[in-house]
């Protein structure tokens, strides 16, 4: 199996295991810029230390990164940041695996996004099942408790209004990751991972931490005062980000998402072993047809 693939899965499975402790304080002690801060302040400081340990270690680090790097890392991670907001705050109204499908609909969005900075393509396949997504996204849109009503109206319903926002930050967030990390000078795409992870999540880091003290400080204490599963949101944010962005380095962006879907997968299991909560046979339909969308990206792609 190639390597871009094993760390799409691994990123997948981080990510799952941080949504659960990120939806754990949202419905707790933080809010959603709170629980959203927490992945950046205790994985920022972790990325660089990694990164200052190699250098160490090695002797050799690439050179410094361009313009280019800088500009696509600020434009992703920005949008990373909105999108993890949206995406707490979807977790929070609707049940967990759910909420993950709504998000996976990065997965047909970052095809646009890619196509649009970097000119990569798809085939006609792959155009198949953008429109079985979209179909699974119908389907799970409608209303929380009935699924009735027009189809304009389950498309303009707050879930999934939150689910499009995410999908669609976290597509613009994972082709600018991409993009920054194919600008570092080095053939090995762990370490062109790790400086594009430094740089971000130390962006990240400063840009909400300037945000918060000037909008609300005290919840940058609440942060601090729940470090004991705040910390565990920073050590699986840095470890699945850095899968993420390995990936990234060596398959396009829309690939590497589509496989990521396997989240949806663990979502599942949290939803029922976990947190307990239900799902209605409208929202399995909905969760087949999106997952069934992601295998035809990976195998006709």
């Amino acid at each position: 199996m190639e390597l871009w693939i094993l760390a799409s899965f691994a990123a997948a499975l981080f990510q799952s295991v941080r949504f659960m402790l990120q939806k754990h304080l949202f419905q707790g002690a933080l809010s959603a810029s709170g629980a959203t801060f927490a992945r950046f302040v205790y994985s920022a400081p972790l990325a660089v230390l990694c990164l200052g340990v190699y250098g160490g270690l090695t002797g050799h680090l690439p050179s410094f990164p361009n313009l280019t790097f800088w500009s696509y890392g600020f434009i992703g991670g920005a949008a990373q940041i909105l999108g993890t907001v949206c995406t707490v705050t979807l977790l929070g109204r609707r049940n967990f695996a759910v909420g993950l499908t709504f998000i996976k609909t990065e997965v047909l969005l970052t095809v646009v996004i890619g196509f649009i900075v970097l000119g990569e393509t798809l085939s006609t396949m792959g155009a198949v099942a953008i429109l079985l997504g979209v179909a699974g996204l119908l389907v799970l849109s409608g209303p929380v408790e009935r699924g009735h009503g027009p189809i304009w109206r389950r498309l303009l319903s707050p879930s999934a209004g939150l689910g499009l926002l995410a999908g669609g930050l976290f597509g613009v967030a994972g082709v600018c990751a991409r993009a920054a990390s194919l600008e570092v000078a080095s053939d090995l795409a762990g370490v062109r991972a790790l400086i594009t992870l430094s740089a971000i999540t130390t962006m990240q880091m400063t840009g909400m931490a300037i945000w918060m003290q000037i909008r609300d400080p005290q919840e940058i204490k609440r942060v601090f005062c729940a470090w004991r599963t705040a910390l565990w949101i920073g050590l699986t944010s840095m470890a699945g980000t850095f899968c993420w962005f390995t990936a990234f380095t060596l398959q396009k962006a829309a690939y590497v998402k589509a496989v990521g879907q396997v989240e949806i997968v663990f979502g599942i299991l949290a939803t029922v072993l976990i947190f307990r909560e239900t799902i209605r046979p409208r929202e399995w339909l909905g969760i087949g047809l999106v997952s069934l969308s992601v295998l035809a990206l990976v195998l006709w792609g």
